[in-house]
């Protein structure tokens, strides 16, 4: 499993729209080769089909698909944003940490949410994401 590994998480990034800010973090798994295309192009799909309801939180979106969508490798992305980015969801906008969350199965899924959970159930740490400058701040906070 890829865990917000150096390679796959960018900080300061500008997007315009949800569907760029999705297919920015899903470009850094697919690009190491941890899913296809096809499964970033169904992560928008269902955005544009479902509205946010991968928008947990506020400022934090984990969008995804299901697995035969294109996951080859158990896999989470990060992309901080540099201005945060509405993507329609009352409670929770605007997003600022987009986490793209690849899993090939139930268990896998269950799995990189816990790990994900254990990083975003203290408000601290995601104050600490949303200001990070650099990889060192948020490989901290995975330890």
């Amino acid at each position: 499993m890829k865990f917000l590994e150096r390679d796959i998480v960018a900080l300061n990034v500008e997007v315009s729209t949800p569907e760029e800010a999705i297919k920015k973090a899903g470009h850094l798994l697919s690009d190491k080769g941890y899913i296809t295309q096809s499964y970033i192009d169904a992560m928008i799909r269902s955005f544009q089909k479902n509205g946010p309801y991968f928008v947990i939180a506020p400022n934090i979106a984990i969008p995804h698909a299901r697995p035969e969508d294109g996951v080859k490798e158990a896999s989470v992305s990060l992309i901080q944003l540099k201005e945060p980015v509405s993507f329609g969801s009352t409670g929770n906008d605007p997003v600022k940490l987009v986490f793209a969350l690849g899993a090939s199965n139930s268990d896998e899924h269950l799995n990189v949410l816990k790990m994900l959970m254990k990083v975003l159930g203290n408000v601290e740490n995601t104050e600490k994401l949303k200001s990070a400058k650099n990889y060192e701040e948020i490989k901290s906070l995975l330890n």
